[in-house]
């Protein structure tokens, strides 16, 4: 796969969107669209958008200014449709209508009330809509105008315009922080980013109403796969990076290490640059590695001794840096941090090892580079690193995985690996679904491929309904050992079925714990539970995947039998036990 920056033309995706019923799809979603302004060509935009990720994508478009008889009548065509996610996007000129060129008309009270009673308005439509429907919506805020009626004394007004669409966009903010359906779009920093003048096109508007010009429909769709990918549980996570020409400017094998630009020039700011942006998404949970060709000791010099080297070796959950060709080194890296391909994005200077990768391993992302002043916007660019939420474990992840280099150091030392799991001293807390747990849990169940044994996703709504539910139990598992906290790391649902039989819906571990026994303490756990409330059968399922091959044998090893499609274990059997597990 590749990235560019530059967009195609809206024209060009509205033609290719006649053809997508001849692909193969992955994934599939629907997607409602519903404006206060004229957007026809973003549902098409989209859809091919999505087919770049091999989303199936069926969408539908409200229609012309539509959104409030569409959400307020619940037999509309919108609710027919069952979307899974609901853009509704309004614009700052139809939120204030005739007071965006007669505001001060009002008085100063009469603002605040208008702004009180348009919040109330906006933030009671996006409720009644995630009452009537199990979609999220994305709403848009409004964005600020340059233009004011009072031109430059803007400023010195009392609650101004700008200042009004500003206490508007919080107060929705603030209106909406507990709505586990609902989210909020930066459509303001959209326009900031390209440009008032380039968005807003006078001509378009007069002729069709148009208030995101069709020459950036495509840039916004963009913006909105930041929502459906992580939806769908397509976030990259890790992001491997060549050394030479990409974190800094020369070869240091052959320019040496003080003659390599990073920090003190044009040139060497903008690897500094780059480096500041790539340690920001390392410290929210994005993994860094490295794969390049270059003497170790070199490279590592620079990492750990240059004075302008923002990313050190900390930073870095796999290092590559060797003569190897770089298709050995990516899958080494994919085997080593137990992650699969497809969650890694790659940069590297050189177009000859990029093409290399795109042909080899076409699961990875590969990015297309120009010059280094370049490298952040592209870095920025990137739709594919967003989540729905950013938890806990997201922003300790990286020093996670410096830990995990450390056990693996440890594991070299010792022959057996019932003494390394044993000299591990690793123990498994056990935490039911609440408030702080339950955005951890959905994200597992969206992100873990490799050692599920059903890969079912859902939602944080749908796990907190689960977990008010008196037949269900719906837990994770917090795991330790000498080395640190690998913070929550398994997950289970039951469904109690009737009192002598429970049925296991998810069971999954993090790819980063797996092969610590683990798995078996858990579920463990479950059978001896389930004995002593007189459960006398589990069943279980694997359903597999392209990706879950390593949890194919674990319920025959475990005991289970099958029976059709189904697994089944006695309670009342010999179970496995993890004897160097210490579970609470």
């Amino acid at each position: 796969m590749q990235l560019m920056l530059n967009e195609e033309t809206l024209p060009t995706y509205i033609n290719k969107a006649k053809i997508l019923s001849e692909l193969e799809y992955d994934y599939s979603t629907r997607i409602a669209i519903l404006s206060s302004f004229t957007v026809n060509g973003l549902q098409e935009t989209i859809r091919v958008k999505c087919s770049q990720y091999k989303i199936q994508c069926e969408t539908y478009d409200s229609g012309y200014n539509q959104y409030n008889q569409e959400i307020l009548n619940s037999n509309s065509d919108l609710y027919k449709f069952k979307p899974e996610i609901t853009f509704l996007i309004i614009d700052t000129r139809t939120a204030l209508s005739d007071l965006y060129f007669n505001l001060y008309s009002l008085s100063v009270e009469e603002r605040k009330k208008f702004v009180q009673e348009k919040s109330n308005e906006i933030i009671n439509i996006v409720k009644q809509f995630s009452k009537k429907s199990k979609s999220k919506i994305i709403l848009s805020n409004f964005t600020t105008p340059s233009y004011s009626p009072y031109g430059i004394n803007e400023i010195n007004q009392e609650f101004g315009l700008q200042e009004m669409i500003r206490v508007l966009n919080q107060k929705i903010k603030n209106g909406l922080k507990d709505e586990p359906l609902a989210y909020i779009f930066d459509l303001e920093s959209f326009v900031i980013k390209y440009g008032e003048r380039n968005i807003f096109d006078y001509k378009q508007f007069f002729y069709a109403d148009v208030k995101i010009s069709l020459e950036y429909l495509p840039y916004l769709a963009e913006e909105l796969l930041r929502y459906i990918k992580p939806f769908l549980g397509l976030s990259k996570k890790c992001i491997v990076l060549d050394l030479d020409n990409i974190l800094w400017g020369g070869i240091v094998g052959e320019d040496g290490f003080e003659e390599i630009k990073l920090g003190d020039d044009p040139i060497g700011r903008s690897y500094l640059e780059f480096q500041k942006n790539l340690l920001a998404l390392n410290k929210r949970g994005i993994i860094l590695t490295i794969n390049s060709k270059n003497n170790y000791d070199d490279a590592i010099d620079v990492i750990n001794k240059h004075p302008n080297m923002v990313l050190k070796e900390e930073n870095f959950a796999c290092l590559k840096i060797n003569w190897n060709d770089k298709v050995s080194n990516m899958q080494e890296i994919s085997n080593e941090l137990n992650i699969g391909l497809d969650s890694m994005v790659f940069f590297d200077d050189d177009p000859v090892n990029r093409e290399l990768i795109r042909t080899r391993l076409p699961q990875v992302l590969t990015v297309e580079l120009t010059d280094s002043s370049n490298y952040t916007n592209i870095l920025q660019s990137i739709t594919d690193f967003e989540v729905l939420n950013i938890t806990i474990e997201d922003t300790q992840r990286g020093k996670m995985y410096s830990e995990e280099r450390k056990r693996s150091g440890f594991k070299d030392q010792i022959e057996n690996l019932d003494d390394f799991l044993e000299q591990l001293n690793i123990s498994v807390k056990i935490k039911q679904a609440d408030k702080f747990t339950i955005p951890r849990i959905s994200q597992l169940t969206r992100k873990t491929n490799q050692f599920n044994l059903t890969t079912k996703r859902y939602q944080e709504e749908e796990i907190e309904a689960f977990s008010k539910n008196k037949n269900k139990i719906v837990e994770c598992a917090e795991v330790k050992d000498k080395f640190g906290n690998n913070g929550i790391t398994g997950v289970y649902i039951i469904n109690k079925d009737n009192e002598t039989e429970w049925s296991i819906d998810t069971f999954l571990l993090s790819c980063r714990i797996m092969g610590r026994g683990v798995e078996e303490g858990l579920l463990s756990n479950i059978i001896e539970r389930a004995k002593k409330e007189n459960v006398l059968k589990i069943k279980a399922q694997f359903i597999q995947t392209k990706k879950n091959m390593p949890a194919k044998n674990f319920l025959a090893d475990f005991g289970f039998k099958k029976d059709g499609d189904n697994w089944y274990v006695d309670t009342n059997q010999q179970i496995k036990k993890s004897k160097h597990l210490h579970i609470e």
